[in-house]
């Protein structure tokens, strides 16, 4: 059985996760071959950022590792719902999470999406201030990423490059790192008069390549920044370069929803992003469909 596959990691390895690597190639062609037949609840791919993102998708027992089953038929199938937070089968309202569970867990609280609203860094509580304080008061980036174009984006310091490759950036740089959320999200309102903050999944998934030089992208930006986190510019200049398991970008891309089809059959031919892309130029959005049963069975 294989273990569980290595986090998202900076460029260099570590010791774990080289053991995490070669525990995965000695096992996957076992494990392509033995099982066909995967049922679980949808999260989030998990990537590793190897020279090509790499992918698995964790289900009940197991892990798909989707870049082992490129040119495969895989089938998946909707079997109903599971809300990540409580497990219950209603149906899901945002976030993998039914509506009474997005409206009282602080997890899917508004300052998750709105970094501004934070307050814990004053000690005010939203819906649970231990919590806030444990994800608010961290290290936060600030960053110019080119996905369907270059946009203006706010993670933290721990989800980097994982934040990047779940956008299906194909380059980033960072801009200010921030003791706290808050000071990013001011940050970010000022560059939204300068950047967009959204992607435009279709264009993203088309992208593969562009000349735009996002340092700079960077030096351009810092003037807009408010006065308060001019010392927190980052001295990392480095631009992160993504390359995505993806033979052929989709030139329609289709997004195929699960719950109103109930069944999709096809053949798969990369993944960028948090999207799984077929040959037919379907694509299917793991991480907007979370909360939701599957199967998947592997032709």
């Amino acid at each position: 059985m294989i273990r569980r596959p290595p986090r998202s990691t900076r460029k260099e390895s570590s010791a774990a996760s080289d053991v995490y690597k070669r525990q995965i190639s000695d096992k996957i062609d076992v494990f392509v071959e033995d099982i066909k037949m995967f049922n679980g609840v949808l999260k989030k791919m998990i990537t590793e950022n190897d020279g090509e993102v790499k992918y698995y998708l964790g289900m009940e027992n197991d892990f798909i590792f989707f870049n082992s089953l490129f040119d495969k038929n895989i089938t998946i199938e909707f079997d109903g719902y599971s809300c990540l937070n409580c497990d219950s089968n209603d149906e899901i309202y945002r976030q993998g999470h039914c509506k009474k569970c997005f409206f009282e867990i602080p997890s899917t609280a508004e300052w998750i999406i709105r970094p501004e609203l934070s307050k814990a860094h004053l000690d005010i509580e939203d819906r649970d201030l231990e919590y806030e304080k444990k994800v608010q008061l961290q290290p936060h980036i600030l960053y110019l990423a080119y996905t369907s174009g270059v946009k203006i984006g706010v993670t933290r310091k721990s989800q980097v490059p994982t934040r990047w490759i779940d956008q299906g950036a194909i380059k980033a740089i960072e801009i200010i790192e921030v003791p706290n959320r808050y000071l990013a999200g001011i940050s970010e309102i000022k560059l939204k008069e300068k950047y967009n903050d959204k992607t435009n999944w279709r264009e993203m998934l088309k992208t593969s390549r562009t000349d735009i030089d996002l340092d700079y992208e960077k030096s351009e930006c810092l003037r807009f920044l408010p006065n308060e986190v001019f010392k927190y510019i980052s001295t990392n200049s480095n631009t992160t370069e993504i390359k995505y398991p993806l033979f052929k970008s989709p030139e329609n891309p289709k997004s195929l929803n699960l719950i109103k089809s109930k069944k999709y059959t096809g053949k798969i031919i990369g993944v960028k992003g948090q999207y799984l892309i077929f040959e037919d130029d379907t694509v299917f959005n793991v991480r907007s469909n979370e909360g939701v049963k599957v199967s998947i069975d592997v032709d």
